[in-house]
């Protein structure tokens, strides 16, 4: 239901003076600039190969600036969350794509290790904190009552659709002009977002004279012919929670098996096997691909069922897939695991937001769900670094597989360990006289 045509002025605040519900244009942005940003916070593991040949450093060095991008990139999570629920979303992508464009476009002229470590561990780990997935929670919070599991599902698939556009374009433009050339182009592409979410990004329906979408529905099929009333939860509540800690280390599994392990590893692991650059950037393809299917389809799983008993199926997928991992050699084994691991890539985010969102309120998500994102980061960040010292001690990395396949297992058991009793955030009762909710 679109109410913006009842609302007086809402067209004089509307910049495109749509018809339709402009929450459309702004989940269009989010996945635009979501999309950008995943595509630079992936593009150090196309950079490895030729930083050890221009440069001579260690592959543990190189990682050091990856894992402090991660540490970053996490912690301000929850500082990005605040604000977004303070003062909304559009000054916080902002701030993220100039950092990041300044951070990515400086890459082009580093030439020592703690330059690498300035520009990409310190810069472009800020400006990527800013456009996490606490982003997406906040928009589909704000945004949508109906489709909101699916929306975070949709969103959240632009860091793998990121990955899959960029990855294969940036090893191609290194191959033909090298690496620099490839940070000068993100750096331009970081200045063109920043225009577009500049000109039409709002931070609320109100700012356009609508509603969220879905909301009118869900009062008249509740009985209520009001809004509902705020529901919030402070960090200091909801860190004396049994779900917050849970979350909490699960996700920090999370984000060591995907950005730390597989995000910084899986490209340098493929091409230390022999597999080719292309076969290598086709794998990042297609768990792009499958990632979409995957993430889109555990957003509508949250909407309809036990978000716990989703996100311990999304994990038991991906210690099956790290399991499969160090037994392949050629790039037939690694097109069966990029399907596998595709699958869960991200899909953990939609039924995680649901859990946070069902349990502390809409209202808290960009904060608490922000320290829980962190716990994300800090993980990947372990095993970003560990992976690194793994490889440099074996000279290989089916070690750091197989722990981050245990690791999964774990977060599987710990979803499922989530307490269904635990009080979650409701709508108030209804008024004497009006239908029970």
């Amino acid at each position: 239901m679109n109410t913006m045509d009842n609302v007086p002025g809402a067209q004089a605040r509307n910049p495109l003076n749509v018809r339709f519900f402009y929450g459309w244009v702004v989940v269009a942005l989010t996945f635009m600039a979501t999309l950008l940003a995943a595509g630079i916070r992936a593009a150090p593991q196309t950079f490895v190969r030729p930083l050890e040949a221009d440069f001579g450093w260690s592959r543990a060095s190189i990682m050091s600036a990856v894992s402090i991008n991660l540490v970053l990139y996490g912690a301000i999570g929850p500082i990005g969350g605040r604000i977004q629920d303070r003062h909304g979303v559009r000054v916080v992508m902002l701030a993220a794509l100039i950092l990041l464009g300044v951070g990515v476009g400086l890459t082009a002229f580093i030439d020592d290790l703690w330059e690498f470590i300035l520009v990409w561990g310190i810069i472009v780990g800020t400006g990527a904190g800013g456009m996490s997935s606490v982003l997406a929670a906040s928009v589909a919070h704000r945004w949508f009552v109906r489709h909101r599991g699916v929306m975070l599902g949709f969103l959240n698939s632009a860091g793998s659709t990121g990955q899959l556009i960029f990855i294969p374009v940036v090893m191609g433009i290194i191959t033909v002009w090298g690496w620099r050339t490839a940070a000068t182009a993100l750096a331009c592409l970081a200045a063109a977002a920043f225009v577009l979410v500049w000109w039409l990004m709002r931070n609320d329906p109100a700012d356009v004279g609508d509603e969220p979408l879905g909301q009118s529905d869900t009062l008249a099929a509740s009985g209520s012919a009001s809004a509902p009333a705020v529901v919030s939860t402070s960090v200091r509540d909801a860190a004396r929670t049994r779900t917050f800690w849970l979350l909490c280390g699960a996700y920090a599994i999370c984000g060591g098996t995907s950005n730390g392990l597989i995000g910084s590893h899986m490209i340098p692991h493929a091409l230390d096997i022999g597999i080719s650059n292309a076969a290598a950037s086709w794998t990042v393809g297609i768990m792009g691909g499958m990632n979409f299917i995957g993430t889109m389809g555990a957003g509508w799983l949250s909407d309809r069922m036990d978000p716990r008993k989703v996100l311990a199926g999304v994990y038991g997928l991906r210690a099956v897939a790290l399991l499969i991992l160090p037994v392949v050699t050629d790039a037939n084994g690694m097109f069966v695991f990029a399907v596998v691991y595709g699958l869960d890539w991200f899909a953990t985010v939609p039924p995680v937001v649901a859990i946070a969102g069902n349990t502390f309120g809409k209202n808290s998500v960009g904060s608490i769900y922000g320290l829980i994102f962190m716990s994300h980061q800090l993980g990947g960040a372990a095993m970003a670094q560990g992976g690194g010292i793994i490889f440099d001690y074996f000279g290989d990395y089916v070690p750091a597989f197989l722990i981050g396949a245990l690791l999964a297992a774990l977060a599987a058991v710990m979803s499922l360990a989530i307490s269904k009793d635990e009080p979650r955030a409701t709508l108030p009762a209804p008024q004497p006289g009006l239908a029970a909710a």
